[in-house]
């Protein structure tokens, strides 16, 4: 710690003073779900999967448990100059920092390291970090603060230390805030250029903190409430783990799941305030009662072109072979809609109707979700993992329960077979957030049996593969599209940057 403060010098003794907001290129990839409202949406047609171009360690020290690598890694993130940053882990526990690579060759460019240390944890969690939208890079720090570094695309850049508490209380505290506070949830940047994240107090600090959501504002200006204010329910004692807050489309409310553990609430607030606006219980839509809020899921809301809002739950009781379920809100979160068949560490992509010519239906857009169904889990765990394209607005029967759900406009299964399962029981689909190529008609989805596909949505088919190692079972990891189409996918603690022909 010591040598990190040194090396964080100075600017962490003044007051951080914002530039002028002026137009700037936005990133081509902000961070979880690439933008504030988590549509997974990439920025260019992806490559073909022709040629490994690069790869890079995103931890150098994994753990595997049961011969499973049960941790989440942060998104990668890729600068309008196609400069890719990549949360590392670089010991068995924790020691975290962020490399940024040419998206071109992978050659380093610089790193930076972070004092953040993990929250009280299962699985692990990943770095939390963002790019905003004039292309700096925000990345959790020790106390619940945060490190901001410019010019990210260049070798040399000002470091700046931010807290939300404000950066003399953690200066005069540093000490007691380093132990008591980390943020838990990926960061999300707003079109103009604020910060939020969700982060836990497991001690006394001398602001009064409390477990609860922060703003951060251009000027580095923070403001913060607890989960339990923001719910109006005392016994709500954290943000979700992992639940990247989500910005609604005109940038007036923030979205975030707050729990006591295991079940809780879906909330609007306030971007500017961060003031209460909407409250939704989150429950099993089978069952009618409390659903569970799971530490080890990365769930995050979506908001759709049309405003709602989709979160991912998992189901009580366990009657739903732990696929969970798909909520949907509109708005304000007053109407509860049609729920989809698998949420419980999942974060939908929003796929245009277009994509899919032979569908007729009146839905203006579509949702591309993970649809599992793990091998011998009661009451029809049968093994056969698939991904889906679902209608929000259309309705059929569940398979695995009496619940209205979604409508499958198309699944596919995946398509290699789980050793010493019964036929047709295949690899897990490895992914949390899946990236849409809207100019190619396809999904990119990574798969527990050490290859990436490309999903076709017009023909329904998996049209091309490659292989990245052998399969590995472990936690969910998102696909990236860079503004090159490079395709980026993690599987086995390794990110692998593919595409055309050298």
């Amino acid at each position: 710690m010591a040598n990190f403060a040194k090396a964080l010098v100075m600017a962490c003794a003044a007051a951080v003073v914002a530039a002028p907001l002026a137009a700037a290129t936005p990133p081509a990839w902000a961070g979880f779900g690439g933008n504030a409202q988590h549509t997974a949406r990439a920025p260019a047609g992806a490559q073909n999967f022709v040629n490994m171009h690069w790869t890079a360690r995103v931890d150098e020290a994994p753990q595997l448990v049961g011969g499973e690598l049960l941790i989440h890694y942060g998104s990668p993130m890729i600068s309008a100059l196609n400069t890719v940053l990549i949360p590392v882990k670089s010991k068995a526990n924790g020691s975290f920092r962020v490399d940024a690579r040419l998206g071109s060759t992978g050659a380093l460019l610089w790193s930076q390291a972070t004092d953040w240390t993990m929250p009280a944890h299962n699985w692990a969690p990943p770095l939390p970090a963002v790019i905003d939208a004039a292309n700096r890079l925000y990345i959790a720090g020790a106390g619940g603060t945060l490190l901001r570094r410019a010019s990210i695309d260049q070798p040399n850049g000002a470091l700046s230390r931010i807290a939300f508490y404000g950066l003399g209380e953690y200066q005069t505290h540093r000490v007691a805030y380093n132990k008591a506070v980390q943020i838990s949830t990926p960061l999300t940047a707003d079109a103009s250029r604020n910060i939020f994240f969700g982060f836990t107090v497991s001690g006394a600090t001398n602001a009064g903190l409390k477990s609860g959501i922060a703003r951060i504002s251009l000027a580095g200006n923070g403001i913060w409430t607890s989960a339990a204010t923001a719910s109006g329910d005392p016994t709500m004692t954290q943000v979700a783990m992992n639940c990247a807050p989500a910005i609604s489309n005109d940038g007036q409310t923030v979205y975030i799941a707050v729990s006591n553990g295991s079940s809780g609430y879906l909330l609007g607030l306030d971007s500017t305030t961060l003031a209460p606006k909407y409250k939704v219980a989150l429950l099993d839509p089978a069952s009618g009662q409390k659903a569970q809020i799971f530490n080890d899921s990365t769930a995050s809301p979506t908001i759709g072109p049309d405003g709602d809002v989709y979160y991912g739950v998992l189901e009580n009781p366990f009657t739903h072979n732990d696929r969970g379920w798909l909520l949907h809100f509109s708005a304000d979160l007053t109407v509860k809609k049609t729920p989809g068949s698998f949420g419980w560490d999942n974060t939908v992509s929003i796929v245009p109707k277009a994509l899919i010519p032979s569908y007729t239906g009146p839905s203006s857009y579509l949702l591309m979700t993970k649809y599992n169904n793990y091998y011998g889990l009661p009451n029809s765990g049968d093994g056969h993992n698939k991904i889906a394209i679902i209608d929000p607005n259309q309705a059929q029967v569940d398979p695995y329960s009496s619940a209205t759900v979604m409508m499958d406009v198309q699944t596919i299964l995946a398509p290699t077979q789980y050793p010493g399962e019964p036929a047709g029981a295949v690899y897990e689909w490895c992914i949390n957030s899946a990236v849409v190529d809207a100019a190619n008609g396809v999904v990119i989805a990574n798969s527990e049996d050490g290859h990436v596909y490309r999903w076709n949505l017009a023909t329904n088919t998996l049209t091309q593969s490659m292989t990245l190692n052998p399969p590995v079972p472990e936690a969910y990891t998102m696909t990236v599209i860079g503004p090159d189409g490079t395709v980026y996918v993690i599987n086995n603690s390794t990110l692998h940057a593919i595409g055309n022909a050298p």
